[in-house]
């Protein structure tokens, strides 16, 4: 069935919130981005992939511009001049036929290497959260900075919601009946009622976004962005949001996901950046981790598109400029322990590799990737596998 929406695809609709709302909070306050657009931009996207592939679809923010965006701060006009860059960039690449080649020069092992060095990455955001010492928490200095309280004398609520999550997750993950990430993101919504600040009901209406809402960038910010922004993103995108994605919607979705190519994700993206752009969102893309956390917590269609689609877009058209406050309802440390089982659940496609030189690459770049980055880490994962391939030196 193409679209089914039960407790299941709902809980998997969920189940990459961890990695989404972090990043996409992170760009409203810093970069001053507008909620609204922000989460319609991601609300269209979501639905719009789930209706174009017939399978569960992810949306994620693209993590090089948006770690380096908060990071550094940087203005509205450089972060949506990124946008509109990677977007053509990628319709450019998809359109062109270009992925066809870089599809036969990638071999599958280094696809296995960016979805486990992805994957323990997301592990180790997932504990960040729930310790308390992600950018967002250090920056505020709070465990819990989204909350009224955030401590108890010496005791982080972090550590202790964080706990709990795990503990849910733990015992409810095979559950039918009371699916994971619905359950833990219900306690965290929860908690965020008792210690937040309450539904920000005095602005629901109806708010349509604006477009071009922070108006459109000068030629500085498009150089600044294309340099320091666009292009360092680009290798992470093709080989994380295209050939490991691709390879992994085949592994859970078989023939059903015959659209799922890596010229159609590529024109996807393409097209919903330039949107983005319009709408004043962030920079998105389809990552493999997104999946390997929808598929997890039980999304089976695209059904579960439709459903967090729909919210996201629910959200940002009744609460406008108010949506941030409804993000910042889930704690942190929830949204982390959904992070370490998605991360978990990507990390062991790396199990079908038996040959021991292929193991050393996937070990390669993943130290390359905990040390560096993962863009290098795929760069040095490709030149390795060839130099091994035709035996230049012995492992």
């Amino acid at each position: 069935m193409k679209y089914r929406i039960n407790r299941l695809e709902i809980a998997g609709s969920l189940g990459d919130l961890g990695v989404l709302l972090p990043i996409a909070v992170g760009m409203v306050l810093v970069n001053h981005l507008p909620p609204a657009g922000v989460f319609m931009a991601i609300g269209l996207y979501y639905i719009f992939s789930g209706m174009y592939f017939g399978v569960t679809t992810p949306v994620q923010p693209m993590k090089v511009i948006g770690s380096y965006g908060v990071a550094m701060a940087l203005s509205p006009d450089v972060i949506q001049a990124s946008t509109l860059w990677v977007g053509i960039l990628l319709l450019a690449i998809g359109m062109s036929g270009a992925m066809k080649q870089i599809t036969r020069f990638v071999p599958r092992v280094v696809i296995r290497g960016v979805q486990l060095s992805t994957g323990v990455l997301l592990m180790a955001q997932g504990v960040r959260l729930i310790l308390g010492t992600s950018s967002t928490q250090a920056k505020a200095g709070l465990s819990e900075p989204f909350l009224a309280v955030s401590a108890l004398g010496p005791l982080q609520l972090s550590w202790v919601f964080g706990a709990i999550a795990v503990v849910l997750t733990l015992f409810l993950i095979n559950s039918r009946r009371f699916p994971a990430a619905s359950s833990v993101v219900g306690f965290g919504f929860l908690m965020g009622l008792l210690l937040g600040n309450g539904l920000p009901l005095d602005g629901l209406g109806l708010h349509f976004p604006d477009l071009f809402p922070t108006g459109f960038p000068d030629w500085a910010s498009f150089s600044t962005a294309l340099l320091v922004l666009a292009l360092p993103q680009l290798p992470m995108t093709l080989g994380n949001a295209v050939l490991a994605n691709e390879d992994l919607a085949r592994e859970y979705f078989g023939e059903d996901a015959a659209r799922t190519t890596g010229k159609a994700l590529c024109i996807s993206m393409g097209l919903a950046n330039i949107g983005s752009f319009i709408l004043g969102g962030i920079p998105m893309c389809h990552g493999a981790g997104g999946l390997a956390a929808h598929y997890r917590f039980g999304a089976r269609t695209a059904g579960s598109n439709l459903f967090i689609g729909g919210l996201f877009v629910l959200v940002a058209l009744f609460f406008g400029p108010q949506a941030l406050a409804i993000a910042q309802l889930v704690p942190l440390s929830v949204l982390g322990a959904l992070l370490v089982f998605a991360g978990a659940q990507l990390a062991m496609t790396v199990r079908d590799i038996t040959d021991h030189k292929e193991y050393f690459v996937c070990m390669a770049m993943l130290g390359i990737t905990l040390a560096s980055n993962l863009a290098l880490g795929y760069v040095v994962g490709i030149g390795l596998y060839h130099l091994l391939k035709r035996d230049m030196f012995d492992i």
